[in-house]
């Protein structure tokens, strides 16, 4: 089973690093501080792309069908995603599968709402 980003499933941000200004002539020192940052900063989106992996969550606004769309209550209220066959959406109606549209879609914690 596949989730949806949601404030429950909650991705811990991860900021780019403040790099130390380089120094005019090599300097060990420098370089192992540089590679010390850059190791610690690729190692957090590491651990990222790691959750996303093992848990089975995609990233918002995956593209489904509307049959395929994992259930709106376990997605989550506010969860968002993205159907390419949707018939006819209105915005705020619940999205109806047999159509040819592609629309944004949030879950109101019950149905997938157009939108």
């Amino acid at each position: 089973m596949s989730l949806i980003v949601t404030s429950d499933f909650e991705l811990q941000r991860v900021q780019p690093p403040a790099l130390p200004f380089a120094t005019e002539q090599y300097n060990k020192q420098y370089q192992d501080q540089l590679n010390n940052i850059l190791r610690l900063y690729f190692n957090r989106i590491q651990n990222i792309l790691n959750q996303l992996e093992s848990n089975g969550i995609q990233p918002p606004l995956t593209n489904y069908t509307v049959a395929t769309l994992p259930f709106a209550s376990v997605a989550g209220k506010g969860a968002r995603s993205f159907v390419t066959d949707a018939l006819a959406p209105v915005f705020g109606a619940t999205v109806v599968t047999g159509g040819a549209v592609a629309v944004p879609v949030y879950s109101d914690g019950t149905n997938w709402k157009v939108g």
